[in-house]
């Protein structure tokens, strides 16, 4: 019986929200697509949340992904970047959520261990070796798309592993793991 599987990975942002897809058939990955939304023009941060809300859902509507995977935010000096793309976050957690669809977010070191072996390894080296994984012709100028392929392929390898991340089934999951969140 073959068995299949639609991985949709998100790498959210407020200026650029990088997506891949993957097709697992048999437990073999194949590389269905990858893209980015360009968000620089929109000077409204609420319009720049309610257009990754509707692509995320126009993606889900398109591919029928069984499961997402996204990554995490990550703090790094800036406390308003972290709650500019928590908020990115947020919005395709929620566009996902409200399908259904069981969402797994990873760590960017998690993902780039996955991938590379080295959780420090720069995007470039990510987007070599999903290149060479997936048999990629040519990779993108920008590589936020690279990024949210890898989130893919990281759910992918991670599968059934019990340490991979938090994971949602629904609102009724995300609540009751999340009590200090919901007021």
């Amino acid at each position: 019986m073959i068995k299949e599987k639609i991985i949709l990975g998100i790498d959210p942002g407020t200026t650029v929200m990088g997506f891949g897809i993957i097709k697992v058939v048999n437990k073999q990955m194949h590389f269905v697509q990858m893209n980015e939304l360009m968000l620089k023009k929109y000077s409204d941060p609420y319009t720049k949340l309610k257009l990754i809300f509707e692509r995320t859902l126009e993606l889900i509507d398109t591919f029928h992904p069984d499961e997402i995977a996204i990554e995490a935010p990550f703090y790094g000096k800036n406390v308003q970047s972290m709650l500019k793309l928590g908020r990115a976050q947020g919005v395709a957690m929620a566009a996902g959520l409200s399908r259904q669809i069981p969402i797994t977010e990873y760590m960017p070191k998690k993902i780039k261990m996955s991938i590379t072996g080295n959780g420090n390894a720069s995007k470039e080296q990510v987007a070599k070796m999903l290149q060479s994984l997936l048999k990629l012709k040519t990779l993108p100028k920008n590589l936020d798309s690279t990024d949210g392929l890898a989130a893919a392929v990281c759910h992918f390898y991670n599968e059934g592993r019990l340490d991979v991340g938090k994971s949602y089934t629904g609102w009724e999951a995300f609540v009751k793991q999340n009590p200090n969140k919901v007021k």
